[in-house]
């Protein structure tokens, strides 16, 4: 039993003397480490260095986003910078609207509201995208806003109009040569004011590289979405328009200016009488127009004011084929329509003035047109 506990207190002995060198080993490698670096550390406040940390490098920084400046004035269409503003943001943009000045803008619609910009066209910072939105403004080519979209262009990656906002982009001069479109019932003035762009309609985005155009209103939200996919790829695209809820189908054919009613000129309101209300339904190769008119003519003078509106109208410049319009009275108060559109397709169709027996001051002008091959 004693020579157990001696052998124990041996061994206890010994595990006390090991610790006791490495303590000794390890206070000295310390001290000389520190005498190794406190020259390295002098040196380094002496000249304003910082010693250097090693960081993990796969947390390396994030790159600045991308900055987004879209153009506000008064009476810009609300959806029009809202919808491009709303994808920008969750795609995690930093978006900006700029102006002439920073008073505030009054929009489109209804009373208006004021939105009041956060930067200049003197002092806004260099845009990666710029965003022209439409509305009751079209820019000059000798405005300040045209000065400045020339200017951005020049260094950013994409620049964009929404719905008109083509009109203010084409009087940059960016757009010649180029594809474009814009709202529906703008295609024809764009392609007469513009001859040197290849305006297009049945395209609710159009892609010429670093321009792009879109077509009206929402079609902008469409376009902003694209210019993320372009940018981010698609599936960045796809989660932002979940975020927003929105139904993007990029390729679903749906273009507004490829509808029917294309190919129904507007006539003169004031030939027939006041303007109550109108309804109006169909899709790319059938229309129906409908229009409550109060008047003062008589039912067949009004017939024949129409008629002769018509023939007018399909005279001018259109998508309809020159001369293929003619108009053959079928009753009282009933014509049928019959033309080509500039593809060769044959169109027709039936004018019809219907009486209110409630109001004799009254009438239904009714229009319908479908394509025949």
């Amino acid at each position: 039993m004693s020579h157990s506990i001696n052998h124990l207190g041996t061994v206890a002995l010994f595990v006390s003397r090991t610790f006791d060198v490495f303590r000794t080993f390890d206070a000295s490698i310390r001290a000389s480490l520190r005498a190794a670096l406190l020259p390295v550390a002098a040196a380094c406040a002496f000249f304003s260095f910082s010693v250097p940390v090693f960081a993990d490098p796969s947390a390396a920084a994030a790159p600045a986003p991308k900055k987004v400046a879209i153009l506000i004035f008064d009476g810009v269409q609300i959806i029009d910078y809202s919808g491009p503003y709303e994808v920008f943001a969750d795609a995690g943009y930093d978006v900006f609207a700029v102006a002439a000045t920073q008073r505030p803008v009054i929009t489109a619609a209804g009373d208006g509201e004021k939105i009041v910009p956060k930067y200049t066209f003197a002092d806004a910072p260099q845009a990666d995208i710029v965003v022209i939105p439409g509305g009751g403004y079209e820019a000059p080519s000798n405005s300040t806003a045209v000065a400045w979209i020339k200017r951005e262009h020049a260094h950013d990656q994409h620049t964009m109009s929404v719905c008109n906002g083509a009109f203010t982009l084409a009087n940059t001069g960016l757009l010649d040569g180029l594809s474009a479109t814009t709202t529906a019932g703008n295609i024809l003035r764009l392609r007469q004011t513009y001859p040197k762009i290849k305006v297009v309609n049945d395209r609710r985005v159009v892609d010429n590289g670093k321009i792009i155009t879109t077509a009206g209103l929402s079609a902008g939200i469409d376009g902003a979405l694209h210019m993320v996919a372009v940018l981010d790829g698609e599936d960045a695209a796809q989660s932002v328009a979940l975020a927003i809820e929105y139904n993007w189908q990029p390729d679903n054919g749906y273009v507004r200016g490829a509808m029917a009613d294309r190919l129904i000129p507007g006539i003169d309101p004031g030939v027939i009488g006041d303007l109550i209300t109108a309804k109006r339904k169909g899709d790319k190769d059938h229309w129906e127009k409908a229009t409550w008119f109060k008047t003062k003519l008589s039912a067949t003078e009004l017939f024949g004011a129409v008629q002769t509106a018509y023939e007018k109208a399909y005279a001018a410049d259109g998508p309809w084929s020159p001369g293929s319009f003619h108009m053959d009275s079928s009753g009282p108060l009933t014509a049928a329509l019959h033309f080509n559109d500039r593809d060769g397709h044959h169109w027709q169709g039936t004018l019809t003035v219907e009486l209110i027996t409630a109001d004799v001051h009254q009438i239904v002008l009714r229009v319908v047109t479908a394509r025949a091959d």
